[in-house]
């Protein structure tokens, strides 16, 4: 097979599409901008919050049973008003 000389490899060209340049960006917020944290205690794993609760004692019932399903991860409550935030240990059996 013979070799082209002087050939040049090009790039395709990429084609704009017509019904993207129209679309206009959403100026609502997504679902996670509008979530509200109405109590006052939220569960955190990993620095994450994943709830919240009205009472101290729901908070850590639910940080428990998170902690004893996922041992190796870091569960806390923290207290909106106060600005602190408590670990959650698995007791000692």
């Amino acid at each position: 097979m013979a070799l082209r000389k002087n050939m040049k490899l090009q790039r395709p060209q990429r084609r704009r599409r017509e019904d993207t340049a129209d679309v206009e960006q959403s100026t609502e917020p997504s679902a996670a901008d509008t979530a509200e944290d109405t109590g006052r205690f939220r569960l955190q794993v990993d620095r994450q919050t994943k709830g919240s609760y009205e009472s101290r004692e729901a908070a850590e019932k639910a940080a428990l049973a998170v902690k004893r399903g996922f041992p190796i991860l870091h569960v806390a409550v923290f207290d909106a008003d106060e600005g602190q935030s408590t670990t959650i240990a698995l007791p000692d059996a």
